[in-house]
């Protein structure tokens, strides 16, 4: 693999496409706020063209972004993306929206499920415009049911899918995850639905409606400890940084900080037990075996503590994967980024502005032929409107009047 570092990517032409994977596929993003917006860029960074709808100014949206436009969030949610304003509200622009349809492959929502049929844009009313369009919905709880029409918030999410019940110390009561992996996840599904979709429309010829919430996307991220329940009737509880089966697996002290060791397995633990020059543990029938490790868990910690203290954070993580055990240090998000296998990977993706470098968070999938780039910075409010509608065949006086009505 050739060594990726963060070095800046040539500001794009106009038209540039940020992967030529997606190349030619039309997507119309109405989302806000995260879990559509994350969906988007999944299509945007692999080379779809995508056009983000947005009020026109000075009609209240409410709060669509979530953040500052020019703040770091919005930033990295909505590169590589045209923009133009379009009031759905409003008949024209509804009339607008629809012969953008037609030519469109992909509409991408993530409103309450009741808006997009108020706005008489649901898939039944899209699919008459174009029986090739294919509508991705995200919502906090499912597009029906009995909590259809409650707003969706991460958080909630979290909650309610179980996950901060399993996360932090134990007794230490509910913990949410440091990011919204709720919204995050269910943009990643619906981007994969959405997929799938144009795959199956090759042979089928039509589009479909794909939808998802927050609250599927975090059960189904609950992964083995959902199957624990389901299947053995288990309900996992907090183990906080020890984990749940594996043992000894967690955080332990160093003399200059923490790591993370992963002792799995009897030979890797026999492995971590010569490396840490305790040879003697595996004569210890507390420690013999894995029900053994795990009986006697907090013992073995507390020893393994006073060993790993003796010598610094470094030094450990090479001792002990050097002796085949998973070891790593535990980093602030600047070291993470700052560690030389992360730089080689090119995670940080850099676009000059303005003769500056704006680092972006790039896609953590590599394809050989056709790679993701960051191409583009994310568009003004609008920026695209007049060459979006002069593509539909509008005239600069049927524009200035549309706008002249708030329409555009």
């Amino acid at each position: 693999m050739n060594d990726i570092v963060t070095a800046p990517t040539t500001a794009a032409a106009p038209g540039t496409a940020a992967s030529s994977a997606l190349a030619g596929t039309v997507v119309l993003d109405l989302t806000r706020v995260r879990s559509g917006p994350t969906c988007v860029r999944q299509l945007a960074d692999w080379g779809a063209e995508v056009i983000k709808i947005e009020m026109p100014e000075g009609i209240d949206a409410g709060d669509p972004m979530g953040g500052p436009r020019n703040g770091p969030d919005f930033q990295n949610l909505h590169r590589n993306k045209r923009g133009m304003t379009l009031n759905l509200k409003d008949k024209d622009g509804l009339a607008l929206f629809k012969r953008l349809v037609e030519k469109a492959d992909v509409v991408v929502e993530n409103f309450r499920p009741d808006v997009k049929d108020r706005l008489g844009i649901s898939y039944a009313e899209l699919e008459k415009v174009n029986p090739r369009i294919i509508l991705a919905s995200i919502s906090g709880f499912g597009q029906d049911g009995p909590y259809a029409g409650r707003p969706g918030f991460d958080q909630i999410a979290q909650g309610m899918g179980g996950l901060m019940s399993i996360t932090g110390l134990p007794g230490q009561g509910p913990v949410r995850v440091g990011i919204p992996i709720a919204d995050l996840c269910a943009g990643i599904f619906a981007a994969q639905g959405i997929l799938v979709a144009l795959l199956e429309r090759e042979k089928s010829g039509r589009g479909q409606w794909v939808s998802t919430s927050l609250l599927e996307a975090q059960l189904f991220m609950l992964d083995f400890q959902a199957a624990r329940w389901l299947m053995a009737g288990e309900v996992p509880k907090q183990a906080g940084n020890n984990h749940p089966t594996s043992i000894p697996t967690g955080v332990f002290p160093t003399s200059d900080g923490h790591i993370n060791i992963a002792a799995s397995g009897q030979r890797i633990w026999e492995r971590a037990a010569e490396a840490l020059g305790r040879k003697d543990w595996l004569e210890n029938p507390d420690y013999a075996t894995g029900q053994a490790r795990s009986q006697n868990r907090d013992t073995l910690n507390a020893e393994i503590a006073k060993v790993t203290a003796t010598r610094t954070s470094a030094e450990w993580v090479e001792a002990l994967n050097q002796a085949g055990v998973p070891c790593g240090p535990i980093y602030s998000i600047d070291q993470a980024f700052a560690d030389p296998q992360v730089r080689h990977l090119g995670v940080a993706r850099e676009l000059p502005r303005d003769g500056e470098p704006v680092r972006y968070v790039g896609q953590p999938v590599r394809l050989s032929r056709t790679p993701s780039e960051v191409v583009a910075h994310p568009p003004a409010i609008g920026e695209h409107t007049e060459a979006v509608l002069h593509q539909l065949g509008l005239d600069a006086t049927t524009i200035a009047e549309l706008r002249s009505r708030r329409v555009v």
